[in-house]
């Protein structure tokens, strides 16, 4: 075994010290692969087209990927083509109840009411993803999915806010659970339409007549 020194009057054999050496190198690249981040998943852009005009959606996979990955089957399945936007609320016809059911203004769409009973033995309800969780808040602008008395109960509707709402975020009481629902993207285009949508002719809450939706599709860019 061949012998090197290494500022003393200690020899070492090679070998160890190559081990070493790689066991040195084979720690630091542990130690920078922890320090290294995953790229975070990139926005997805779909477009709902209206009567009224186009709205688009920046989706956030990165942060509700599995409230994301819901709603991109009822868009890749084609369900929503023949859907609907079929809820308005506003000041004239939604009856507030703070401290837990402020003022509200949103549009509520849905699936083409056709395909009803074949979305539902296809897709499972999807799992809350909490504000909590997501960092998402619901604010002017933001889409989420709608739910019912259960928390892990959303399927295919989905509404768009005019107005910042944290009663909608978990602790919120506009359920009494206070777990919110599951905000997973914003709108970047049409807000003007959503606007022009929310303020069409309602009974009750209810448009009346609803609000087609030609489409919903994914964008490229």
């Amino acid at each position: 075994m061949r012998w090197w020194r290494m500022g003393s009057s200690r020899a070492v054999p090679r070998a160890l010290v190559r081990g070493a050496t790689c066991a040195v190198l084979g720690l630091c690249a542990l130690v920078a692969g922890a320090g290294a981040q995953t790229p975070a998943a990139p926005e997805i852009r779909v477009r709902i087209d209206t009567d009224h005009g186009a709205i688009v959606l920046a989706l956030d996979p990165a942060h509700a990927p599995k409230t994301v990955a819901n709603f991109l089957k009822y868009v890749d399945g084609g369900y929503y083509t023949g859907g609907r936007f079929h809820r308005a609320t506003r000041p004239d016809n939604y009856k507030p109840a703070p401290p837990d059911r402020p003022p509200m203004q949103i549009i509520q769409g849905g699936i083409n009411p056709d395909r009803a009973g074949e979305a539902k033995a296809a897709i499972p309800p999807v799992p809350l993803e909490r504000t909590t969780v997501t960092g998402l808040k619901h604010v002017a602008g933001v889409v989420s999915m709608a739910r019912g008395a259960e928390a892990d109960s959303g399927t295919s509707d989905f509404f768009i806010l005019l107005d910042d709402q944290p009663s909608m975020d978990v602790g919120g009481k506009r359920y009494p659970d206070g777990q919110g629902f599951a905000a997973f993207g914003r709108v970047v285009e049409g807000l003007d339409v959503v606007r022009k949508i929310n303020a069409q002719p309602v009974k009750e809450q209810s448009l009346d007549p609803p609000v087609p939706i030609r489409g919903i599709t994914r964008q490229t860019r």
